[in-house]
C-alpha cells in the first residue's frame, strides 16, 4: 500500500462488507461476523450515514453516524470508526470524521481508551463527560423490587413507549435489536404503570439489555434503579449471566456492584455539550446510544 496516496472517502456499499469486518477484525473488535456484524452494518447504511475510506484502491478505514431526533435538537451519534493499524496518524480517522460531521454542530460518541481517540475527538469540539461502564454479573442475585413486573413486548409496543416519554423514534434500532439472537422488548411497570422499556437480546457473553428508558417523568433515583434490576432479575440467560452498559452516573451502578457484578470494560462519553444523554434515567447502546 502507496501511504503518500491521498485519502479518499466514499459511501460505503454491500460489496464492502468483507472489508469493513476485515478491519473490524484487524483493530480487535469481537463480533458475531457471520450475522449480527452484517446485519449490523446493513442496519447503519440503511438509516444513517456509513463511509469508507481508500488509498490506491484499498479500503483502510471505516466510519458511521446516525441521527437520534429531527430538526436543530437532533443528534449526530458516531457509531464507528475504525481504522487499518497499517495506516494509523495517517489522517484517515479525521477525514472519515470531517465528512460524517459536516454541518453536524451536536454531536456524541462513545470513544474508546485508544490513544489516538480523545485527542481527535477533542480536535472536533467534543469533551468527555463520564464513563460508560459494561458491567456482567450473575441474574440470580438480583430480585424483583416490589411492586414491579416485567412483561415481553413487541419492538413497536417499545417503541412507541419510548417516543412518547422522550419525542425520539428507535423504531428502527429496536427492531433491529428484537431481531438479535433471544430478541425481545421488554416492559417494565410499577404498581401496573409503565415506568421503563427496552429491548433485551444476544447471543452468549453478548447477551443482555441492549437499551432501556425509563419514563423521565416519573422516574426518581429508585425507580430508575429498580427498574434496571426488575428487568435484569426478569431475563432468563442459559449460563445465568447478562450484561448492561450503564452511565457510571446510573443510580443502578451501585445495585449492580452491590450484587457482585463487575465492570469488564468501560469506554468514555464524549459529546458537543452535556445533556445530549441523561445519564441517570438510560442504559443507552454503546454501537447506537
Amino acid at each position: 500500500m502507496r501511504l503518500h496516496e491521498p485519502v479518499e472517502v466514499r459511501a460505503a456499499t454491500e460489496a464492502d462488507l468483507a472489508a469493513i469486518a476485515a478491519i473490524a477484525q484487524a483493530t480487535g473488535q469481537d463480533e458475531d461476523w457471520q450475522n449480527v456484524f452484517p446485519r449490523y452494518v446493513r442496519h447503519v447504511m440503511a438509516h444513517g450515514r456509513f463511509l469508507v475510506a481508500e488509498r490506491a484502491s484499498v479500503l483502510t478505514g471505516y466510519g458511521a453516524a446516525l441521527r437520534i431526533g429531527e430538526g436543530p435538537r437532533s443528534v449526530s451519534m458516531l457509531t464507528d470508526l475504525f481504522v487499518d493499524p497499517v495506516v494509523h496518524g495517517t489522517g484517515t480517522g479525521r477525514a472519515i470524521l470531517a465528512a460524517l460531521w459536516q454541518d453536524e454542530p451536536r454531536r456524541m460518541t462513545f470513544s474508546s481508551l485508544h490513544a489516538h481517540a480523545l485527542p481527535l475527538y477533542t480536535s472536533f469540539g467534543l469533551d468527555a463527560w463520564w464513563p460508560l461502564l459494561y458491567l456482567r454479573g450473575e441474574v440470580r442475585r438480583l430480585t424483583m423490587p416490589a411492586g414491579w413486573s416485567v412483561s415481553p413486548a413487541t419492538a413497536a409496543q417499545v417503541a412507541s413507549l419510548e417516543e412518547s416519554w422522550t419525542g425520539l423514534d428507535r423504531a428502527a434500532e429496536h427492531a433491529m435489536w428484537a431481531a438479535w439472537p433471544n430478541g425481545s422488548g421488554v416492559i417494565a411497570c410499577l404498581h401496573g404503570r409503565p415506568v421503563a422499556t427496552g429491548t433485551a437480546g444476544g447471543a452468549a457473553a453478548e447477551y443482555g439489555i441492549s437499551h432501556l428508558v425509563t419514563d423521565p417523568g416519573a422516574a426518581t433515583g429508585e425507580a430508575a434503579a429498580d427498574a434496571v434490576a426488575a428487568v435484569l432479575s426478569w431475563l432468563e440467560p442459559a449460563d445465568g449471566r447478562a450484561r448492561i452498559c450503564l452511565p457510571a452516573p446510573h443510580p443502578a451502578t451501585r445495585t449492580l456492584l452491590a450484587a457482585g457484578w463487575r465492570v469488564a470494560e468501560f469506554d468514555l462519553h464524549m459529546a458537543s455539550e452535556p445533556g445530549l444523554i441523561d445519564p441517570r434515567s438510560t442504559a443507552p447502546s454503546p454501537a447506537l446510544a
